[in-house]
């Protein structure tokens, strides 16, 4: 190993532990020294304007040098707007009920026993992003305010931007004698830094959340020693059925696709029920070409405008993450039902109608983290569920399942009271 390598570790596996001991502290600490303490970082986050929105310029600049442009500099561009929305998300956290301490079930056995099952933190949350800033908050201040501790690895694109907004909240915590390595950021853009992350950093991480593209969640599900809340990418689907009404479904589809191209709830296939072809297929796919979005359609869809572009077998499959759909004529609910689970990622899809009955078949059978009847796919997002932001949306089974907010980053124990019961 040489020096360099032996000093990343050494500073990594020491925000280790510096972080298992803010996590034990934060775990004890009132819910309203919490809740102030975000407080107070949501203000050093306006007060550090400034420096935060420099840094992100020299992070664009960057990113404009080695060619980056379209939706991917977008998620990494910050403004006034942007910044402010992000101090008003951690306090919109900060206000939330307490996870922590929730009785979620209680009962007395028979010979006495009291038995309480009551919420409790996680511990050590290690999130891995690439180029969003504004994670580095959200998910910052939902680990805290479930009484975790976060290490947080950014991607070397938003490196100088994300390290801003950590100290400054960090500051924050300081202000109001909080643990401040509650909240850390490693401090080097070299990768060997993950591969210590995902060993678990002996012991002191508990749980990783990846939040990025296919290669890196890919990397992540490989190598992981420790627990992951599994993110795949979005291919989302928009399944227009031959009951559904023409203007709904044209505003829906045009949001879902393009409000914003960049995020994983946006659509990135429309399936149009075979049934509705004559009055459907060509306004929805008019409406999309004449916004600037590229349609790649089967050759059902080739036929209602010259601009559309043949699809391929490859489509079906991908996240654009910009301003293109794939599009496909399918024979009403049951070729909507066979597309999505061949090819769906399991995030994130939705079907427009008016009967009632194939909308509860849908939402029944389409086995995705958020199934969606009459509303954008652009609504896959904890804010707008109410859980005031999400460290990601998990598209696994297990423990956690689509918008990850501060419930679901907690676990929880079992509390027994007795009055001296022995067991025979």
């Amino acid at each position: 190993m040489t020096t360099d390598h032996a000093a990343i570790e050494a500073t990594v596996l020491a925000i280790g532990q510096k972080a298992r001991q803010a996590a034990r502290t934060l775990a004890l600490v009132s819910s309203d020294q919490r809740v102030h303490g975000l407080g107070e970082a949501a203000k050093a986050l306006r007060h550090a304007a400034d420096t935060i929105l420099a840094a992100n310029q020299e992070d664009c600049q960057d990113a404009i040098a080695r060619g980056t442009k379209g939706a991917f500099l977008d998620r990494l561009t910050l403004n006034p707007e942007r910044l402010a929305a992000i101090a008003t998300a951690v306090d919109d956290i900060a206000s939330l009920p307490d996870p922590v301490g929730r009785i979620l079930a209680a009962w007395e056995q028979p010979n006495g026993l009291k038995i309480e099952r009551v919420a409790t933190p996680l511990g050590v949350i290690g999130v891995i992003f690439e180029s969003r800033p504004n994670v580095t908050a959200d998910a910052a201040a939902l680990c805290v305010k479930s009484g975790n501790a976060v290490i947080l690895r950014c991607g070397s694109e938003s490196f100088r931007t994300s390290t801003a907004i950590a100290e400054a909240m960090r500051a924050g915590f300081r202000a109001v004698g909080l643990p401040e390595d509650a909240i850390q950021l490693i401090p080097t853009r070299d990768r060997e830094a993950v591969g210590l992350m995902l060993r678990g950093l002996n012991g002191a991480i508990d749980v990783i959340v990846p939040r990025g593209g296919k290669s890196l969640v890919a990397r992540v599900q490989d190598e992981a020693r420790v627990p992951v809340f599994a993110h795949l990418e979005g291919l989302c689907h928009v399944y227009v059925d031959g009951k559904a009404d023409l203007a709904m479904a044209r505003s829906l589809v045009k949001n879902a696709k393009l409000r914003r191209t960049g995020i994983c709830g946006a659509a990135e296939t429309l399936l149009v029920d075979r049934a509705c072809v004559p009055t459907h297929l060509a306004p929805l796919v008019k409406d999309l070409l004449d916004a600037g979005c590229e349609v790649r359609g089967d050759a059902d869809t080739q036929k209602v405008d010259p601009r559309v572009k043949p699809a391929t077998e490859a489509d079906w499959s991908t996240e654009y993450l910009d301003a293109i759909i794939a599009c496909r004529v399918v024979d009403g609910l049951d070729g909507a039902l066979d597309h999505i689970a061949h090819w769906s990622s399991n995030h994130t899809d939705c079907i427009v109608t008016d009967d009632h009955a194939r909308a509860e078949r849908f939402l029944r059978e389409v086995d995705s983290a958020i199934v969606l009847h009459n509303a954008s796919t652009q609504f896959a997002d904890g804010g707008e569920f109410g859980f005031g932001a999400e460290i990601g949306i998990a598209t696994g089974r297990m423990h956690a399942r689509g918008p990850v907010g501060v419930d679901q980053l907690t676990s929880f124990n079992y509390r027994v009271r007795g009055t001296g019961q022995t067991r025979s």
